[in-house]
């Protein structure tokens, strides 16, 4: 299932690559995109949306409902 979310706080690779690495914690096989000019991560996963929402508001970025 292919999800997008709004995140914000991301200024740099090293924030792309954490919010990238939480995803994959959560799911390993998932698929990640982040446009960090517009905000937006897709991700590809079986994964809850909540879930994927946690993992990345647990690395300190916000998470637009």
């Amino acid at each position: 299932m292919k999800q997008t979310f709004t995140v914000t706080g991301m200024t740099c690779g090293h924030c792309e690559k954490s919010v990238k690495q939480a995803i994959l914690a959560l799911d390993p096989q998932a698929q990640v995109v982040i446009d960090r000019s517009h905000n937006l991560v897709e991700v590809s996963s079986d994964q809850p949306r909540d879930k994927i929402a946690a993992s990345i508001a647990e690395e300190g970025y916000a998470v637009a409902p």
